[in-house]
């Protein structure tokens, strides 16, 4: 870069949002939100750009859980409890799990626990948090790591947030699929 050029970055075309794509000094960029059940099983997947932030999706994420139950009924849409990391640690976010019933297992940023001592007895109470249950967030992760095992998840190749989506749901239809294949 010679004196006076702006960077590459700063000189942005504007995305179409169906590409998912976001643009950061690494490039171009697309992030992916995962839930999945105890076992790394996914329930419901996302793509956003990657200079999004986290906290927007989780409202979106938790409405795409839908598990039919065995023998008929309602299918179940709300877990009994959510692991998360920082990331979605806000206060909308605390505030939906509460009016939905579920139980919230997201530890507490560093800065914000730092602001509410600040503040002395004002600040509140800090949100409960069960660290022996935190410990299983670690599935998700590995369930990232389960579906990367295919190249086309873990290379980007598609240029619609559509069609990338649709190979992490492939990779998850395939660990559903083991499932039953343990099934007389």
């Amino acid at each position: 870069m010679t004196q006076g050029d702006l960077p590459n970055y700063t000189n942005l075309l504007d995305e179409p949002v169906d590409h998912g794509i976001g643009r950061s000094r690494g490039g171009l960029t697309c992030k992916v939100h995962l839930a999945c059940d105890g076992d790394g099983r996914p329930l419901s997947v996302l793509v956003g750009p990657g200079q999004a932030g986290d906290s927007p999706m989780f409202g979106p994420l938790l409405e795409g859980i839908c598990v039919p139950r065995i023998g008929g009924g309602a299918p179940r849409t709300r877990p009994d409890e959510v692991r998360a990391d920082k990331a979605y640690t806000s206060k909308a976010n605390r505030e939906l799990l509460r009016s939905k019933g579920i139980k919230a297992v997201i530890p507490e940023k560093s800065d914000q626990v730092a602001n509410r001592k600040n503040k002395g007895s004002a600040g509140g109470r800090p949100p409960n948090f069960d660290a022996e249950s935190y410990k299983g967030r670690n599935v998700v992760e590995r369930a990232f790591n389960k579906a990367k095992q295919w190249r086309a998840v873990a290379t980007r190749y598609d240029k619609l947030a559509l069609t990338y989506r649709a190979g992490f749901l492939l990779a998850g239809i395939v660990e559903w699929l083991k499932l039953l294949g343990d099934m007389p």
